[in-house]
């Protein structure tokens, strides 16, 4: 069994609870321990950076002095999260003027970082340290065919991974296929889905979504599958309002990576969240599943 530092950050306690309990639920079939990060705070999110950039050092910061106490890598579901985790070990790393600063705002809190915190994606978790011949020899119902999109979203692999192109990624399409789904053709699966300018401009974001889901619709798929909180958000719960702006009839659903990975390692849909999506994956799904041979 691994251990891992866990970051579940804000969304996976709201809007993405889903996401959570199936990180949860395939952890240890997978020999995964995750152990959630004591205390921690909001990372403050990508945006914040255009507000306040050294509070925006600061506020994540003390989630990564926290880990480093503990001496794993800190893993995280949430994208956003491990972008703004990733950009502040890059930026204390690249600009020295700003580490006396943080260093004076972690120690009002008792605190202080090193920089020695290995911030990691789950994706790359999953690839690298668990590996899909590994999940591939747990799956006892494989998806059978089941057309997915795979999203990757704007951020996952962007500026860079080590564990995927940046051009054009293949880390979900590599799992999904190890659990039997069909990945289909998804030109659009790196564009952004507006993130949170659903809030100031709605009309904006809701053009984006339109081709993300067009996309993937018109190439055959019959979900789409990501790894985003936000992404999964916008997609699936302004359906209804694209259909009727657009005049379009989607109903796809739109699940977390963990939720089909649990799917095909035998798990109950509630112990997975789905229950808690607008759009069902239960009809979906019910085509699809096969009691694989072991």
């Amino acid at each position: 069994m691994s251990q891992y530092s866990y970051f579940p950050g804000c969304s996976l306690k709201s809007t993405a609870v889903a996401y959570d309990l199936s990180v949860r639920a395939i952890s240890a079939s997978l020999g995964i321990e995750l152990i959630e990060l004591e205390d921690w705070n909001c990372c403050g999110t990508t945006a914040y950076s255009s507000i306040e950039r050294l509070e925006s050092i600061c506020v994540p910061c003390r989630n990564l002095a926290l880990a480093e106490k503990k001496g794993l890598d800190l893993v995280t579901p949430c994208t956003a999260c491990f972008r703004t985790f990733e950009r502040v070990n890059s930026h204390l790393r690249l600009y020295s003027f700003l580490k006396p600063k943080v260093d004076r705002v972690l120690a009002a809190a008792g605190l202080e970082y090193h920089g020695k915190v290995r911030v990691r994606h789950l994706v790359d978790i999953l690839l690298n340290d668990v590996g899909v011949e590994a999940i591939a020899s747990k799956v006892v119902r494989s998806l059978h065919g089941l057309k997915v999109a795979p999203y990757y979203g704007c951020l996952l692999v962007r500026p860079r991974v080590a564990f995927d192109d940046l051009e054009n990624p293949q880390s979900l399409d590599g799992l999904l296929e190890s659990l039997g789904a069909e990945v289909v053709p998804f030109p659009d699966k790196g564009r952004c889905c507006g993130g949170s300018l659903v809030i100031s401009n709605v009309g904006l974001a809701l053009s984006l979504i339109v081709r993300i889901l067009e996309s993937a619709h018109s190439n055959g798929a019959e979900c789409i599958v990501t790894v985003c909180p936000l992404c999964q958000l916008n997609l699936d719960a302004y359906q209804g309002m694209i259909n009727s702006r657009f005049g379009t009839k989607y109903k796809l659903p739109i699940m977390f990576l963990t939720q089909l990975l649990g799917t095909a390692l035998g798990m109950d849909p509630k112990a997975l969240g789905f229950e808690k999506a607008i759009v069902s994956a239960e009809k979906a799904l019910a085509g699809h599943l096969r009691e694989s041979a072991r």
